[in-house]
């Protein structure tokens, strides 16, 4: 079951936000992810549209959306690979009228996040950089026809 987050999943969430972090964004000290801890919490719940991945009572992944753009997107690592990150995609989708692109930024040593989204039919628009990590990212879109 998909359905929007609630103040009582925000524990599990940021578990799964953090330790997703760690694994595929390596590269980062880990440091900086513990700063917006709480920013990252807040914006979740008020700010973004986060929805859940939720099977036997358990959330298991989420996505985090702001004005069209995939902020966030994890899936405890015990249940990668099982179609779940790919449901949240579809769910998010489904519910977005025609002409509406979504992006995400994915970093370049992030391997994993971009063979996920090309999967997904998300495109390479664009190549920058990170100016806050020094870090290449791709923007990755998907539009609705």
């Amino acid at each position: 079951m998909i359905r929007k987050i609630k103040e009582e999943d925000l524990t599990n969430v940021m578990t799964i936000w953090v330790k997703g972090n760690f694994k595929a964004n390596y590269f980062i000290e880990k440091d900086y992810w513990l700063e917006i801890y709480n920013q990252t919490k807040n914006d979740f719940l008020e700010n973004f549209k986060t929805y859940v991945y939720i099977e036997n009572d358990q959330i298991l992944g989420f996505i985090s959306i702001y004005d069209n753009e995939i902020k966030a997107i994890y899936v405890k690592e015990e249940n990668r690979r099982n179609g779940i990150g790919t449901k949240l995609i579809n769910y998010y989708r489904g519910n977005i009228s025609e002409d509406v692109e979504i992006s995400a930024k994915v970093f370049e040593k992030n391997i994993n996040g971009i063979i996920f989204f090309s999967k997904l039919q998300f495109k390479n628009s664009k190549i920058q950089l990170n100016e806050k990590f020094n870090e290449t990212e791709y923007v990755m879109t998907w539009k609705k026809d």
